[in-house]
């Protein structure tokens, strides 16, 4: 499924923050990738376990809440990659820094 982003700017905005935070090195950032990398594929880099939101920020959990909010509204599975290459490359930078083997 190829979704046009561009017709979801509160989502495109909350994955751009999202992916912004994963970036970086910090125990709020290992959380976010831990979500982002979930839902790309949870079975070869991990599940997110739900406690991890009790280490995010409110804005945080928020930006988790309207993906979550935006998968529930749409059948059938979407990944973060169907949103374009630009995502499939940013996934696959967070896979090389933070599931190095």
């Amino acid at each position: 499924m190829n979704v046009e982003i561009l017709a979801h700017p509160e989502l495109k905005s909350a994955l751009n923050r999202l992916i912004d935070l994963a970036r970086a090195d910090t125990g709020q950032s290992a959380r976010v990738t831990n979500f982002l990398l979930a839902w790309w594929d949870g079975d070869q880099w991990g599940n997110f376990p739900l406690t991890d939101l009790f280490g995010v920020d409110r804005d945080v959990a928020a930006d988790m809440a309207t993906v979550f909010a935006f998968l529930g509204q749409h059948g059938g599975a979407v990944y973060i990659d169907a949103f374009g290459d630009q995502y499939r490359g940013q996934m696959a930078d967070l896979v090389d820094r933070w599931r190095p083997d």
